[in-house]
């Protein structure tokens, strides 16, 4: 258990909490939301102590470990890889060392022998002889090989770097586990081993994520930051959202009829107040107009952009054909032979673990790189928009925002390119921001404008909801949903995978997989399953 009391935390003149009361309970899943800016992963770093309230104080139960997803992924670059899981128990991971560091000195004298043995007795108390099997089996769940178990940290990408600290996350039972996005750069194998090891988890999590079939899956309940506070919800965060807005048109009902109350007494008192005979009821009416009090109907801190992809031109029949692509990078074969074809109202995610694969197959058909062998043909009537994974070269330049949107206009109008920048949250004085200062999601949200702009017939996005909030992932969703072109797409979130295509790609170690289907059915399809789970499990040391 976890408890903020009365926490007050201010940045300067503002107060980005005040007076928060919460508890955290035990066997409980918490979707902390709110708009970008709120403060979720500010909220975190007060729990977990490496950030001091104003006012207030955090509290947990004593002798309970919390444990936090560390963010920076080279923390820990000079370490093994499993020593790096066990460290998310740091008490076990010192006895470890101190025992080691014992039982290695050539001079080992009597006190050495009783301290090892103490040690040896908490080492045991903390199952401490099945730690390097536990740190292994969370591995092997996220999809981090055994090959990878005894490497340093510096040896792995960004990916594998990920899972591992998600795994020293998880590590030991912590009491109290606080993630912080923990699903951003997990392939959908990842993530879906993460729902169901936080399903059955029986301490406390509090989860900060974007992802809503995520939050829909793990969470027990919803903590809502909005206007410096925190409003909790039980349930789930499809039915944080329903309660929500039948709590918002609930009091606008109670409004209008409150509104509709009270200019039927202004009425009669203005028409009755200097009527000798019906004084005492205009008197009576000015007592009951007085006591009614509206609902105070904030606006709520959360923005949603405008996304609304318009081909300029209809899309022919033929669209794209793929033949026998290969593309070696590295010395390893990223591509072998995938052939394809797509038609005019395919919506094609590419899931699975191999995101290289997926990215480099966008790249050759956005015309970024070159296949080793094989041939794509575009047709002669479709216009493609790309959305890379990596936009840092698109943002290296000192242009601001409204002349870099220009750039993709035939309109070369001020008022016209400005007018796609308000839809994407860009008001007009954001308009003079130069793009290399701006933040992942303002990127994200400059390069989407940019598809809008260009007026595509097909689409290209690799990783499209990164860095966006709920409310702009959400938007994205549904402008995909109502584009009449043709989508090819790879995406961590379940539900965008699952409510945007109509087929489905993998690109496995044995060919390509393509099923004409939606991602749940692709799912519960046994072939797939009994594939899904040779591929997943550890490699023989033999």
């Amino acid at each position: 258990m976890i408890s903020a009391v009365n926490v007050t935390l201010r940045l300067g003149k503002k107060a980005l909490f005040e007076d928060v009361n919460i508890k955290f309970t035990e066997g409980n899943c918490y979707g902390l939301i709110g708009a970008n800016g709120a403060g979720k992963s500010t909220f975190l770093k007060i729990l977990s102590g490496e950030l001091e309230p104003t006012n207030g104080d955090v509290i947990m139960n004593a002798g309970e470990r919390l444990s936090v997803l560390q963010q920076d992924h080279f923390k820990y670059d000079e370490f093994m890889v499993l020593d790096t899981v066990i460290m998310g128990n740091k008490r076990l991971y010192e006895i470890m060392k101190e025992k080691d560091a014992i039982y290695m000195k050539e001079d080992f004298s009597d006190e050495d022998g009783i301290r090892a043995s103490e040690l040896e007795a908490e080492f045991a108390e903390m199952d401490g002889w099945n730690a390097e099997a536990d740190a292994a089996t969370l591995l092997n769940g996220l999809g981090v090989d055994t090959d990878f178990h005894y490497k340093q940290m510096s040896e792995l990408d960004g990916n594998l770097k990920v899972k591992v600290l998600l795994a020293q996350a998880l590590f030991g039972n912590p009491d109290v586990l606080l993630l912080d996005e923990p699903t951003n750069h997990l392939d959908l194998d990842a993530i879906a081993w993460l729902e169901d090891f936080l399903i059955d988890f029986e301490n406390t999590v509090i989860v900060v994520s974007h992802d809503r079939y995520f939050l829909n899956k793990v969470c027990t309940h919803i903590a809502d930051i909005d206007y410096a506070k925190i409003q909790l919800y039980a349930g789930n965060y499809d039915f944080w959202y329903e309660s929500s807005q039948l709590m918002i048109k609930q009091m606008k009902e109670a409004n209008k009829k409150k509104e509709e109350k009270i200019k039927e007494l202004q009425e009669f008192i203005q028409r009755f107040s200097a009527n000798a005979s019906k004084s005492k009821q205009a008197t009576s009416r000015k007592r009951a107009l007085e006591k009614i009090e509206l609902d105070e109907m904030k606006p709520s801190s959360r923005k949603y952009p405008y996304i609304d992809f318009r081909p300029k031109r209809e899309i022919g029949n033929e669209v794209l054909t793929v033949e026998n692509i290969s593309k070696t990078i590295d010395g390893e074969k990223v591509l072998d032979n995938i052939s394809f074809t797509i038609g005019r109202e395919d919506k094609v995610a590419f899931v699975g673990p191999n995101t290289i694969a997926t990215t480099t197959l966008f790249k050759i058909l956005a015309g970024e790189e070159e296949p080793d062998e094989g041939t794509f043909k575009w047709g002669v009537t479709t216009t493609q928009g790309y959305f890379p994974k990596d936009n840092t070269k698109e943002f290296d330049n000192d242009l601001v925002i409204a002349d870099w949107l220009a750039q993709y206009s035939e309109d070369k109008d001020v008022t016209y390119v400005r007018g796609y920048l308000g839809r994407m949250l860009f008001p007009g004085e954001d308009g003079v921001k130069k793009v290399k200062v701006l933040s992942g999601g303002e990127k994200v949200r400059c390069l989407l404008s940019k598809l809008m702009i260009m007026q595509s017939n097909v689409l290209i996005l690799d990783e499209p909801t990164n860095h966006l909030d709920m409310e702009s992932i959400t938007a994205l969703n549904n402008g995909l949903i109502k584009f009449p072109g043709v989508v090819l797409f790879a995406c961590q979130d379940h539900q965008f995978v699952q409510t945007t295509a109509n087929r489905i790609m993998e690109l496995t170690a044995t060919g390509l997989i393509d099923k004409q289907t939606t991602y749940d059915e692709y799912l519960a399809n046994d072939e797939f399953a009994r594939k899904r789970q040779v591929m997943n499990m550890p490699k023989d040391d033999n």
